[in-house]
């Protein structure tokens, strides 16, 4: 057991847990709770961290994960006090177990190959599961900064059928500990990539790959319902606080508009992104 918060790996795994330099040098995030942990893919699992009060305390189905893990042997498992679970965590009260995951790399072409068709065909193992696959449903994100926002987004757009991020460099960091648990997991399924320069890339979607782009603007002449969703299609999403910029938005194929009653002047960017990707899953299943 480590009991030492001075022991140099539990130093590094909380330089982890607060700077995204330190997690892109390595590529690895951090992944809290037994919750997350189950839905990790175990070729992702670098090292897991346990209390002894967590390993007391586990039911029947997550001794079994935890058995799974231990017995991997390209897998690292310690027990730690909790001090130092406290000093390598994230969350002020730790729920007892922390993993070391790989990162998952995709390009743009992964976030393309189409989406659910809602009708319980796109099953990996499914024969036809390539032929019944609906359009691609894309997020393309700008400058989105508070890191709920950005987990919500991978959440809901999972929910949604959504077959990829497309975020700014300029981006809250994807691997931040707050977008990890607000993704629910969604992280670990949803292709995801980070891109120099949206316009050009809404222009790469348009002109190679046949994807039409809308912005979610104010300006939008027609409201976000009066438009078919059916084909490849992608949503673009602004900062919280100004939106998209006018570049980003000009390269869309037309501007939407969400309409609002009272005096709210916005909406909230996760909200934007959950209307939009939700109207064009309740298309798909018409």
């Amino acid at each position: 057991m480590i009991t030492s918060t001075n022991n140099s790996r539990i130093k590094q795994i909380a330089e982890y847990s607060k700077k995204a330099k330190a997690r892109r040098k390595d590529g690895i995030f951090l992944v809290e709770g037994i919750r997350m942990l189950r839905e990790v893919p175990m070729e992702m699992l670098r090292e897991v961290y346990a209390t002894s009060h967590f390993m007391e305390n586990l039911s029947p189905d997550d001794r079994a994960v935890i058995g799974k893990i231990k017995a991997d042997d390209g897998v690292s498992f310690e027990e730690v006090s909790d001090d130092v679970m406290r000093k390598m965590a994230d969350t002020q009260t730790p729920q007892g177990v922390l993993a070391i995951v790989k990162e998952k790399r995709w390009e743009l072409a992964d976030l393309l190959r189409g989406g659910s068709d809602f009708s319980g065909k796109d099953d990996a193992n499914s024969a036809t599961a390539s032929t019944d696959k609906a359009a691609p449903l894309l997020l393309v994100l700008e400058n989105i900064q508070d890191p709920g926002n950005l987990g919500n987004m991978f959440r809901t757009g999972e929910g949604a059928g959504v077959t990829g991020i497309i975020m700014s460099s300029d981006m809250a960091d994807v691997y931040n500990p707050k977008v990890v648990r607000s993704t629910m997991g969604a992280i670990l399924r949803v292709p995801f990539i980070y891109v120099d320069s949206i316009p050009d890339t809404v222009k790469e979607l348009r002109e190679k790959y046949g994807v039409t782009s809308y912005a979610a603007h104010l300006k939008g002449k027609k409201n976000y319902d009066d438009i078919s969703y059916k084909g490849a299609c992608a949503f673009l999403i602004g900062n919280e606080g100004n939106g998209l910029t006018k570049e980003a938005a000009d390269a869309a194929s037309e501007y939407v508009l969400i309409p609002m009653l009272g005096k709210v002047e916005s909406m909230n960017a996760a909200t934007s992104a959950a209307i939009l990707t939700f109207e064009a899953a309740r298309q798909r299943r018409q």
